[in-house]
């Protein structure tokens, strides 16, 4: 995005504008900013130079004589090109480690990490998982749990472990449903799951009379996991409550609209999808969602990665109106050592 060219007076002002209105959450006048400790300036001056940044698209005033605050585009000039990144501390990092490392089990990790952005920035934690048309299949288990019923156990490449219990039409013996688990693992091992249910799409159209005995009794058990969609349970959301007590989205109809996002969640999941093909941090700003509900909001996202891939994105929601310079590396810190948990675990398995 190309950004308005500022003098350094004008650049200065605006920097102390954001500033004071993040901490302050009040319309920020120009008294209060001739009033800084270090700036020479004048309240004239002060107020000419506002009303630059004003006709500009940097600031706006809410009110009929009231103090300025930031638009959209201020805050992205303010990101972009003004905010100094705080490096968490030390203790905070070994924190975040150290809760991710205690999880043994892909989806409560990023469950974990989910719920860790939101205690952390007191927000909302958002965690996009591994999109399942990348990511490959290590092994299949079939467990007989009664006569028509099968516990199907999946894992992944990446360490994700799908565990759904499937409706059979007969029963089948405990050595039928190893054998069919293997023949399954030596069909279909490190074939992507998109490829694998292309594949048994393909099988389920066959006459049952061409197809190897051991293939047709995995096609059977595994189809359902396969072919049926899971898109619900892409995105995991934590900390939606911390929304409530966050003042710039009090009003009843601004969380309304946010809630709206949660619960239709393929807002959520585009967003999260375009981070996870993004290079380090990403930062939506208001309207840059391209969703109305969340104009009142900033998303910062990561993606995370195994072998040098992105797989999944985290995130945190929050208010325009927010300490950048802390979110944007609790966002980036978690997505890193999520990564790293995700794989110490896939090498445990």
């Amino acid at each position: 995005m190309s950004h308005p060219v500022l003098d350094q007076r004008s650049e200065t002002l605006l920097r102390l504008l954001i500033s004071r209105f993040i901490v302050q959450g009040q319309p920020i006048g120009s008294r209060t900013l001739a009033h800084e400790p270090g700036l020479s300036i004048s309240a004239a001056t002060v107020r000419n130079v506002m009303a630059d940044l004003q006709d500009l698209g940097l600031i706006q005033s809410p009110h009929i004589s009231a103090g300025r605050i930031p638009t959209v585009l201020g805050y992205r000039l303010f990101i972009d090109s003004m905010l100094k990144l705080e490096p968490l501390p030390n203790e905070e990092k070994e924190e975040i480690e150290i809760r991710l490392n205690e999880e043994n089990d892909a989806k409560e990790l990023m469950n974990e990490a989910s719920k860790l952005l939101s205690e952390v920035t007191k927000f909302c934690g958002v965690v996009f998982l591994p999109d399942s048309s990348i990511a490959k299949l290590r092994q299949i288990e079939f467990v007989r749990l009664s006569k028509h019923r099968v516990l199907v156990i999946l894992i992944t490449e990446d360490g994700q472990v799908q565990n759904r219990v499937i409706s059979v039409d007969r029963e089948y013996s405990p050595s039928e449903l190893v054998s069919a688990a293997n023949y399954f693992n030596e069909t279909f091992r490190g074939k992507s799951l998109s490829s694998v249910r292309e594949l048994l799409l393909l099988e389920m159209k066959r006459d049952s009379q061409q197809i190897n005995e051991l293939l047709q009794t995995a096609v059977n058990i595994a189809a359902n996991l396969f072919v049926d969609d899971h898109s619900d349970d892409d995105v995991v959301v934590s900390g939606r409550s911390n929304l409530f007590d966050v003042p710039d989205l009090a009003a009843i109809d601004k969380i309304k609209k946010i809630f709206e996002i949660f619960k239709a969640r393929h807002s959520l999941l585009t967003l999260l999808n375009k981070s996870v093909k993004a290079r380090g941090v990403s930062i939506f700003i208001g309207a840059e969602s391209g969703y109305e509900n969340l104009d009142d909001c900033s998303v910062i996202t990561a993606p995370y990665q195994i072998g040098g891939h992105n797989i999944g994105a985290i995130g945190v929601i929050g208010p325009t109106r927010m300490a950048y310079e802390h979110v944007i590396p609790v966002v980036d810190v978690t997505a890193q050592m999520l990564g790293n948990a995700l794989s110490h675990l896939n090498q445990k398995r």
